[in-house]
């Protein structure tokens, strides 16, 4: 009578496993299929992978930072971010009218300006040449549901930039600052391309030339035409898929027609902020890092209370924070990184922080008043 009973019950189970195997399998295919997506790149192979093992930063088969640097604090965990980004307890994380935008003719964009784009993404024209810094004018995500830009009165795009594009500069992969479609939209009008060691080969795969691209480790130094890069250290991480600190992660000095400035990327307060304040001593204008922090982020991203010691440690006569204004991605109210550089200007008269719309023109060489337009937008 027991076998009898168990019969039904062994047929039952063996073709529960059949089901739960073909859900793992479709699981396991649906996660290739996606990873294999173009917008995730190439990972470093060949020569490049070569190269890149050859670097100090390179250890253990990833690049490092110069400190100890985890992910998350010991109390974070992916789940809660994740539960947290899905079901925020913070309110006003996105702007609750279309944010003010300024627009300008980029192509005809005046000599020695520059313009915000929003987050980390910034054109400049100076001394005759364009460069454009970390653009990204779609989805951070690779899911364009996922992280979608906030709504602006002018959303500047692919279209509205110069048909000649001198440089493109690249502080890392992560897709709030490398954009597949941005990419693939201004392959043709970039002439050249400077990036850390590693991120040369997503643009590779994505149809640029070879001969357009150099890939820099930490200290190295590079020259497109009139214009000197060195290629410095951010303690930060990279990635695109679920391999990280394949490529590296990088800030920048660039140095042209007498002027030095500072190109931030995402960084956690250290020590290399100061040492690149003693290696640089006269810094025209920094581009730091200032919005999508949280507590478990403090190594990897610039926490508000540390803003502060990073403008001292820099030295520089003039700050823009970014990394704002653009989209969701950590747990604050969307302006809170605006008023905290608005408190900062107050509090610390000796830092000039300067605070342009988006698309608003700055001039390098002239004094401007900028407003708390961040103000009329909640």
């Amino acid at each position: 009578m027991s076998q009898l009973a168990n019969n039904p019950m062994r047929k039952f189970l063996k073709r529960m496993g059949y089901v739960f195997v073909i859900i793992i399998v479709l699981v396991a295919l649906g996660s290739c299929a996606i990873l294999n997506m173009s917008d995730f790149g190439k990972l470093p192979a060949g020569e490049r992978l070569a190269r890149i093992e050859q670097s100090p930063n390179y250890r253990d088969g990833h690049f490092q930072n110069l400190s100890e640097t985890p992910d998350l604090t010991p109390t974070g965990s992916q789940f809660s971010l994740f539960y947290n980004y899905f079901f925020p307890n913070v309110e006003d994380l996105t702007p609750a009218n279309p944010l003010p935008v300024v627009q300008t003719k980029l192509d005809t964009l005046p000599d020695n300006t520059w313009v915000w784009l929003g987050h980390s993404s910034y054109l400049m024209h100076i001394e005759g040449k364009k460069l454009l810094i970390d653009p990204v004018f779609h989805s951070a995500s690779p899911f364009s549901f996922m992280v979608k830009p906030f709504d602006y009165e002018y959303t500047y795009s692919e279209k509205d930039m110069p048909q000649r594009i001198d440089l493109l500069v690249l502080t890392h992969d992560h897709w709030d600052h490398l954009d597949y479609k941005t990419m693939k939209a201004l392959k043709d009008s970039v002439q050249q391309v400077v990036c850390p060691l590693g991120v040369g080969s997503h643009l590779e795969y994505w149809g640029f030339a070879p001969e357009k691209i150099t890939e820099l480790d930490w200290q190295d130094i590079t020259r497109v035409e009139e214009m000197t890069l060195t290629c410095l250290p951010a303690r930060h991480f990279s990635g695109r898929g679920l391999r990280r600190a394949k490529t590296l992660w990088a800030s920048y000095m660039l140095q042209v027609g007498g002027r030095t400035i500072f190109i931030g990327g995402d960084s956690g307060y250290d020590t290399h902020f100061a040492q690149i304040g003693k290696q640089f001593p006269s810094i025209d204008l920094a581009l730091v890092e200032n919005g999508q922090y949280s507590e478990n982020w403090r190594y990897i991203h610039t926490l508000p209370k540390y803003l502060p010691q990073v403008m001292q440690d820099l030295g520089a006569k003039t700050y823009f924070a970014g990394h704002n204004s653009k989209f969701k991605l950590a747990q604050h109210p969307w302006y809170e990184p605006l008023e905290t550089v608005a408190k900062i200007a107050q509090e610390h008269r000796e830092y000039h922080i300067i605070t342009p719309k988006i698309g608003e023109v700055v001039y390098l060489d002239k004094e401007q008043t900028f407003t708390h337009w961040w103000r009329e937008s909640h």
